[in-house]
């Protein structure tokens, strides 16, 4: 068949009119791809935010042509995910529970980027008391940050595996020998509740627990890293809308991300330096203690003397905090099917309901990261338990 030069005139012609007459009734912006939104970035005291800190403090959300105002830091947990509900803040870490209690009991479509941090948590005690491991902590009054977090699974786990029980008294009176009171405190009140003798101890993202070592004398009762080992405790968080809207902006902020986790885990010193209230002023510890949290995993001293010890598995050869960005379907897995066995305040039934594998499926979004990852030739620069296989690992958890 033979094409009619004529035809193909008319049809350029007809083209070419539609779009004069679209231009006139649509303006052009409805036609042009969405601009950037400003990334603002909230974030709690704590050095789980070190990678969204550094990223700023080091320019590679600039690097990445991505207008990100300094960090807003809020003293709470409630703060935070208000804030970021209400708009807040569109991109910030959360203790990886609160993101599956967010969209699987309040209906709030969110995402989970990637991890911020692991480990990066200890248990913290009276460094006058008798408390050397779980198994004394009955009738004690114990303070978590939150009762959807890491902290909390991991306080439990310990508690229940020592034959103890959790409890959730208002007044912590009137203990059993064999119960453990727990209790929310935000994380920044910790170290001077400790102090007040307010409560036996806590369980809590660092500095705090290096700050009360250092500053009260208390003492490390055990590493949560050393419990579960290279744990994910903050996630990357963001609203699913973003990552629909503006993919290629989501991609970027987690591209400065990744870069920052693979800067820290080889300049330990120096970003405990910039975060401090001696450096670029992130956090309000001063440089000694973050140092310690940083770069301060004494297996001598962590591991001497009788059992139980602050670090019961030196052979881990794990950091205090380590950064990997990458989120393990196993560690996510885990920790929805932990959640359930869970004491919390209020209700959580709809715990019961979620199947692991599914609920990890709808939650996180692995996407951006694995091409961060990709991008910054990653693969083998963090720590993986196989080469071979970087995306997949087998949790280790063992309470001793």
């Amino acid at each position: 068949m033979k094409t009619d030069p004529a035809n193909i005139k008319r049809r350029k012609f007809l083209m070419g009119t539609s779009a004069a007459i679209g231009a006139a009734f649509f303006p052009a912006s409805l036609f042009a791809k969405p601009a950037d939104p400003i990334l603002r970035l909230g974030y709690l005291p704590i050095t789980d935010a070190a990678p969204l800190l550094i990223a700023h403090a080091l320019g590679y959300f600039r690097d990445e042509g991505i207008d990100a105002p300094r960090p807003v830091m809020v003293r709470s947990w409630k703060v935070l995910i208000e804030s970021f509900l209400a708009g807040k803040f569109n991109l910030t870490h959360m203790l990886f529970p609160i993101p599956v209690w967010m969209r699987f009991k309040q209906k709030i479509p969110v995402k989970v980027l990637a991890w911020d941090h692991t480990n990066g948590s200890a248990v913290t005690v009276q460094g006058d008391s008798d408390i050397k491991g779980f198994s004394d902590l009955g009738g004690k009054k114990i303070a978590v940050p939150s009762w959807y977090s890491t902290h909390n699974l991991i306080m439990q786990m310990g508690i229940r595996a020592r034959g103890l029980k959790p409890v959730i008294k208002s007044d912590g009176k009137n203990l059993k020998p064999d119960e453990v009171n727990l209790f929310v405190m935000s994380p920044p009140e910790m170290a001077p509740a400790l102090a007040a003798r307010k409560m036996d101890g806590f369980i809590v993202a660092e500095p705090f627990n290096a700050l009360a070592e250092m500053r009260l004398k208390a003492r490390i009762m055990r590493f949560t890293g050393d419990i579960w080992k290279n744990h994910p405790c903050c996630v990357l968080v963001c609203q699913e809308r973003l990552t629909e809207r503006y993919p290629a902006f989501v991609q970027k902020a987690v591209n400065a991300v990744v870069r920052a986790q693979l800067w820290c885990e080889a300049n330990r010193e120096e970003a405990a330096h910039i975060l401090s209230r001696d450096g670029a002023g992130y956090l309000p510890e001063k440089a000694d203690v973050l140092k310690r949290v940083f770069t301060v995993y004494d297996i001598k001293k962590y591991s001497a003397g009788p059992v139980p010890r602050p670090v019961m598995h030196p052979q881990w050869h794990i950091h205090r905090i380590g950064f990997q960005p990458y989120p393990f379907h196993s560690a996510t897995r885990f920790i929805v099917k932990q959640m359930s066995e869970t004491l919390v305040e209020g209700d959580s039934s709809f715990l019961k309901t979620l199947e692991p594998a599914k609920a990890a499926a709808e939650l996180v979004d692995e996407r951006f990261v694995v091409n961060a990852m990709k991008n910054d030739r990653a693969f083998g620069t963090f720590p993986v338990s196989n080469i071979e296989k970087p995306f997949f690992r087998e949790e280790t958890i063992e309470i001793d």
